[in-house]
């Protein structure tokens, strides 16, 4: 489990699975803890370029309502709380993402609250 706070807001639980994508995960917890600044787009919450690099890991280009993901082309951790400007009938992300997990116990009020504040990933 990772817990990801956010100033003023509460905080954000992720339950990591590296079912499908062992080598993005294990790279994301080695990382932590971590500070980074987060970016709205849609409903989707992502981060400035985190400080490890990975590629493409089954990456997929359709996520599921409250999945945790890594982008590779810009380093970032992405939490999909529902569509981004690309979707239509599906969750999809500015290009394939690695699915690392899920979001636990959602709350949507946290996507006005992030933007431009710098979250804290600790395990």
């Amino acid at each position: 489990m990772v817990i990801v706070e956010i100033p003023d807001s509460e905080n954000i639980i992720l339950e990591l699975d590296d079912a499908m994508a062992p080598k993005t995960v294990a790279a994301f917890l080695k990382s932590l803890p971590l500070t980074i600044k987060a970016n709205v787009w849609g409903k989707e919450i992502y981060t400035d370029p985190a400080p490890f690099s990975i590629g493409p890991e089954n990456a997929q280009d359709v996520v599921e309502l409250y999945d945790v993901a890594f982008w590779p082309p810009g380093n970032a951790i992405c939490l999909f709380y529902g569509n981004t400007p690309l979707s239509d009938s599906v969750i999809k992300p500015y290009s394939t993402v690695n699915v690392i997990g899920k979001i636990l116990h959602p709350n949507t009020s946290v996507i006005k609250k992030t933007s431009g504040k710098k979250l804290v990933f600790y395990a």
